[in-house]
């Protein structure tokens, strides 16, 4: 079973793209570049936060905000992914196995 499964969305965003003509813009420069600057209005939100209200901002007018920020950085980096050719689901696999092998859980625990 899958950890992540893209597709949809894959399908979704590049028919959006497609519609509007937007496709010989999604380079993977152009998508990396809007990526950043997407993740950088989420983290804007949370500048000036304590780190407990970074932990509530869910339950403030900024949610809509998050979930807005959150929605742009999903489909440009579904777009990147897709315009790289990556197996987001088998690279998220690799890179939680590398981790658990460079991280392990401290003895005693699991």
């Amino acid at each position: 079973m899958p950890l992540i499964d893209i597709k949809n969305l894959q399908l979704a965003a590049a028919a959006f793209g497609e519609q509007r003509g937007w496709g010989k813009y999604h380079s993977p420069k152009n998508l990396a570049m809007a990526l950043s600057v997407e993740v950088s209005e989420l983290v804007e939100i949370f500048q000036w936060h304590t780190e407990e209200e970074s932990r509530n901002v869910m339950a403030t007018a900024e949610r809509a905000h998050v979930e807005q920020e959150l929605a742009d950085i999903t489909i440009y980096l579904t777009q990147l992914v897709t315009a790289l050719g990556v197996d987001l689901d088998a690279a998220v696999r690799a890179k939680m196995e590398m981790n658990a092998m460079k991280y392990p859980p401290p003895a005693g625990e699991a």
